[in-house]
């Protein structure tokens, strides 16, 4: 891919020089394409871009030409790639004991499970079940919840993806979920609040969330509050829009769970350690905006915290697979003489985890949670809204810390969507043609239906932050001007 770009900013890192570099990726893409099944693709006339290697915010391919990652790959490089601390952790632990069962006891994975419980929200926290992804995390979670309430039915909300295992895909509201639904999983779905596309005619955040809100209890009323274990929720929803939760919203969901005897799962799987610009998402329950761009304060009155929490991604920033459930006490105490019916061979896999316990360490050594959220308030947020002044295809830019959706219209009056939901082919030509474009800048884009993502590493630099920023501005602006 080859276009006229501008000089890279100064914190770009140096690409090593490396001979072999060419020959190695040209083998890589030959065996893939030959013997690889890739998701979510069919697999005749893909042509995967080959990466050889990467630093910080960086990826190069095989001619060492660097590219900026805005799509922290699947939303999980929360400290980069290559960070020292992380890599020499994993190898330390490789070269002392590269992997145990998990039925016994081992210090990386000890560690870290202390290090995800003391950062936990509220104080009811008290035991991490670990798996080995975000699916496989859901999919424990609501078997948690349903052997503890003695109930079925799970809810959760359209606009949202939970994973592509039986359950968590069936949980899934978006249209990944249609090929893969039998109707069999025991999940009701329910809107969610979302004022650009409002299923309430709400004018307001206010209304919005209050509407959603009955909404979410009309719907339990009507499907027997008795036969419901669970409403699982993403804090905030990633793929399916970065939609942040109006004030009042995830307390109000707490409400009716302890109303109705319903447990709360907060899928926190993308938006956890630090991705929001707090440690977990859900811990916008306990904020409201100040009326600032950007800017949250705590509220008043009792914390508004899950009975179950699922993580995975930035745990350990996909270094190496790592999942998991934060269960609470009274959760955790029905299965204290009664044992857990369930397990995976790699639970709290030591490499893991010691990548989990170094990507801690390195988010708090060097602030990368309060860095999030003032990239958010301070480069992210303010760059979009003046791209969204000068592009006619943005109709809204919404998010928090380094997690953030434009989303793409073909009519800012109508808000009519740039493509149809689960567009191919033709019909998602305009997507495809951002792609191309923003890849022929040097900038790796996360796109999802009428959507690109802006959610790169945590320590990105504002200069890189605002150069990648100027790259998708002119990318827009290719793809507007062949419309």
């Amino acid at each position: 891919m080859t276009s006229t770009r501008p000089p890279l900013p100064a914190t770009a890192p140096a690409v090593p020089i490396d001979p072999d570099r060419a020959e190695r990726a040209k083998r890589a893409l030959e065996l893939d394409l030959e013997y690889v099944f890739h998701s979510w693709l069919a697999q005749d006339g893909r042509q995967p871009f080959t990466v050889d290697g990467g630093q910080g915010s960086w990826l190069w391919d095989g001619a060492g030409t660097p590219y900026l990652d805005f799509s922290g790959q699947l939303v999980y490089t929360n400290v980069g790639f290559s960070e020292p601390r992380v890599t020499q952790a994993i190898a330390a632990q490789a070269a002392r004991l590269a992997t145990v069962a998990p039925q016994h006891a081992n210090d990386q994975r000890s560690e870290a499970a202390r290090l995800i419980v003391e950062r936990a929200p509220g104080d009811w926290f008290r035991k991490v079940f670990f798996t080995n992804g975000g699916a496989d995390a859901i999919e424990n979670a609501v078997r948690m919840a349903r052997l503890h309430t003695g109930r079925r039915k799970v809810l959760s909300r359209y606009r949202s993806y939970h994973g592509n295992t039986t359950t968590a895909i069936n949980l899934t509201g978006d249209p990944r979920r249609w090929p893969n639904d039998y109707g069999a999983e025991g999940v009701v779905h329910t809107f969610g609040p979302f004022l650009y596309r409002s299923a309430f005619h709400a004018s307001t955040e206010e209304e919005e969330c209050a509407r959603a809100l009955e909404h979410l209890e009309q719907v339990v009323a009507l499907e027997g509050p008795t036969t419901i274990a669970a409403i699982v929720l993403e804090s905030i929803p990633g793929t399916a829009g970065i939609m942040v939760p109006p004030a009042g919203y995830l307390r109000g969901v707490r409400e009716i769970c302890d109303r109705y005897g319903i447990l709360w799962i907060a899928d926190e799987v993308m938006s956890g350690f630090g991705r929001s610009g707090r440690w977990f998402a859900c811990e916008l329950a306990n904020e409201a905006p100040t009326g600032a761009p950007g800017e949250w304060q705590p509220v008043t009155g009792d914390a508004a915290v899950p009975d179950l929490i699922t993580f995975a991604k930035g745990v350990n920033s996909g270094y190496v697979p790592l999942g998991g459930v934060l269960v609470s006490e009274h959760v955790g105490a029905t299965f204290g003489t009664r044992p857990f019916p369930g397990g995976l061979t790699y639970s709290g896999h030591p490499l893991a985890c010691a990548a989990a316990v170094a990507n801690i360490g390195v988010l708090e050594e060097d602030s990368l949670i309060a860095n999030a959220d003032r990239l958010g308030r301070e480069v992210i947020g303010p760059g979009l809204r003046t791209l969204a002044e000068q592009s006619g295809l943005i109709g809204e830019v919404r998010g928090v810390g380094a997690f953030w959706a434009v989303e793409l219209v073909r009519d800012k009056a109508t808000r009519e969507p740039l493509v149809p939901a689960g567009a191919a082919g033709p019909a998602n030509a305009p997507m495809a043609a951002l792609m191309k474009a923003c890849m022929s800048r040097g900038l790796i884009p996360f796109i999802n239906g009428s959507r690109t993502h802006v959610v790169p590493a945590l320590n990105i630099t504002d200069e890189e932050a605002r150069y990648g920023l100027a790259l998708l501005g002119e990318a827009l602006a290719e793809v507007e001007g062949g419309l």
